[in-house]
């Protein structure tokens, strides 16, 4: 399905680069942000997915979210969660998040990495 959002696009090249201005990569981890990201993560995510650090994913294949750095770079969910994350299969519904929910999103998913 093939989305056009001309705006939304720069809107995202802009969050883009002034988060890795600003950040380089660093998400926030303060409490509050991680809140925010967790609540964000269980609204979102958990009906299917592990979103805690110790919990397990409630539908087979879906990848528990404390292992995804091992998979790929967590900054490289950026742009799918601002543009809307589509995925090849029906059952994961689509939704965006905006910058400062991305932020707080990554932060919390930052502090639940198994290392």
């Amino acid at each position: 399905m093939s989305r056009s959002k001309p705006f939304f696009g720069v809107a995202v090249i802009l969050f883009a680069a002034s988060s890795a201005l600003a950040s380089d990569g660093a998400y926030p981890t303060d409490p509050v942000s991680v809140a925010t990201g967790q609540e964000l993560a269980e609204i979102h995510c958990a009906t299917c997915h592990a979103v805690g650090r110790d919990d397990q994913s409630a539908q087979a294949g879906a990848p528990a979210f404390r292992d995804l750095s091992s998979r790929y770079p967590l900054e490289s969910l950026e742009e799918p969660l601002a543009e809307g994350i589509v995925t090849a299969h029906d059952n994961m519904p689509e939704f965006a998040l905006e910058p400062d929910d991305i932020d707080a999103f990554l932060g919390y998913l930052t502090t639940i990495q198994v290392k």
